[in-house]
Parts: C-alpha cells; structure tokens; sequence
C-alpha cells in the first residue's frame, strides 16, 4: 500500500504529523491498528478535514479525532459552540439595527443573540425575556465565558459576552451591531446556552 503523509503547521502549534498505512494511522506518537473487520471511522484532523480511516474502528481513536470535535483535548461541546456564536456575532459588528429583525443583514439586540447561535447549531429562544429564563444561570460577571448570554435592563436587552468585560450587542435604531463594554449597562442576568 502506499504511505501518505500531512503535516499541518498553525501559529505556534506543534504540527501535527499523520501517516496511513494499510489501515493503521500514526498521529504524533499514537499509533493505531485496524483489522480487516473493522468499519472505517471518521477523524478529524484540526484544520485539515475529517477522513474515513479504512480498518480503524472509532472508539480507538482518542477524543480530540473524533468527529464534532474542534481537535482540542477535553474540548467541551458547549464551548465550542459559545466560541462559533461569538464569531457569528463578530462578523456582524457593522450590520444595522431593526426592531424585530434576526438577520442576516440587521439585528435587534435578542435577533443577534439568536440568529449568533444558530450559526453555532443551537437554537436558543428569540426574544431577550426567553432567553433570559432558558439556559443555565451564571451567578456572576467574575464566572461568565466569551458566548454567555447577557440580558440587561430588567429583561429588555441582550447581547453575548465576548470576554474581557465585553459585549457584542444591537442596541437601538442609527447604532450599527458593535462591541460595548458590559459596566456601562445594567446587568441583570447571565445564561450560558
């Protein structure tokens, strides 16, 4: 059979090094055996794509390989998907603002909260008094993560924490989508979706 090899370089990490040969992968200093009787099992290479390893069978391959997952080990699925939200918000600093618009081209501030986490694969409630009363209660700013829900103003108001002390939000008609800081409104919840 042939070898074939990859090598992905990315901003500091260590490159990670994969070799397939009949049925057997070597990735870093893991190596893996399959058998002829083995199904194939996807892998996600970080990066790279996933692939369908012949001969490997899925529950041999560590967590960060398995399909769905970012390729950081540990990587918790609910964080990954509050970072994809956070990104979505991000790339809509600029857009304008519409009462009881949820995108793709203008925003209410709970419009943005939603339609961010439906980029993410998650569908949360679309006003900001649902969104307040789903998710999981955060106690506080000091324990809050970036893609945290959070809802001000009683109730009437929201946006998503992106970390540092920052929001991206939709506030009102003539201010475009944009990232504020989270002491200069009136915080009254925090949701983790």
């Amino acid at each position: 059979m042939a070898k074939h090899r990859l090598e992905q370089h990315s901003n500091g990490r260590k490159a990670a090094k994969t070799a397939v040969v009949a049925g057997s992968i070597a990735i870093g200093s893991l190596a893996l055996a399959g058998g002829p009787s083995a199904d194939a099992a996807p892998v996600n290479i970080p990066g790279v794509g996933s692939f369908d390893l012949p001969g490997i069978d899925n529950s041999q391959l560590p967590d960060q390989f398995k399909p769905g997952n970012i390729g950081i080990p540990g990587a918790n699925p609910q964080e990954v998907r509050a970072k994809k939200a956070v990104r979505a918000a991000e790339s809509k600093i600029g857009s304008p603002y519409s009462y009881g618009a949820a995108g793709p081209n203008a925003f209410d501030c709970s419009g943005l909260v939603h339609w961010s986490y439906k980029q993410a694969g998650k569908t949360i409630p679309r006003d900001s008094y649902g969104q307040l009363g789903g998710g999981t209660a955060i106690p506080s700013l000091a324990q809050a993560k970036p893609g945290d829900v959070l809802i001000f103003n009683g109730g009437g108001h929201a946006g998503i924490y992106a970390g540092n002390g920052t929001f991206i939000h939709a506030s009102n008609y003539g201010t475009p989508v944009k990232r504020d800081q989270v002491k200069a409104w009136s915080l009254t919840g925090i949701r983790r979706y």
